[in-house]
């Protein structure tokens, strides 16, 4: 048997992200994944918490510089009966408006753990280069 104590605050809450639509996976609207992202070296990484979300209902789409990631946790199936319901089920969605110095033809993505992981690399076109420069006296090289 499962014992609950309860929380006037927590449902609280609860009630009022329902009601207002901010998140929490109502069938208005997907639920948000909380992300991280960071530029390590000559790579942009990006992190979506998605616990519970099965490897097959990811759905990753880039158009032109928009990175658009689906998933969904289904709440279970077979013959059960609910006893409480304090985890977010349905539809996730985020965007990601990327900028033009990353390689979107070239995204790796990885599903661990309830953590989908996709390393982006930087351009060629955004990474710094040398740049020869002819004179008089003999060619120098400066950073561009």
């Amino acid at each position: 048997m499962l014992l609950r104590t309860t929380d006037p605050f927590r449902d609280l809450d609860r009630l009022t992200s329902q009601l207002l639509g901010s998140g929490w996976g109502t069938t208005n609207r997907p639920a948000v994944m909380p992300m991280d992202a960071w530029r390590q070296g000559e790579e942009f990484v990006v992190e979506l918490d998605l616990p519970g979300a099965s490897r097959e209902s990811i759905d990753i789409d880039v158009e032109r510089n928009v990175l658009t990631v689906r998933a969904e946790r289904l709440a279970g199936n077979g013959d059960w009966q609910r006893l409480a319901s304090e985890r977010t089920h349905g539809q996730f969605s985020r965007q990601l408006v990327l900028g033009d110095n990353l390689d979107l033809e070239r995204i790796d993505a990885s599903y661990d753990n309830g953590v989908l992981r996709m390393v982006i690399p930087v351009a060629e076109k955004a990474k710094p280069r040398k740049i020869q420069v002819a004179g008089s006296g003999g060619r120098e090289a400066i950073e561009a």
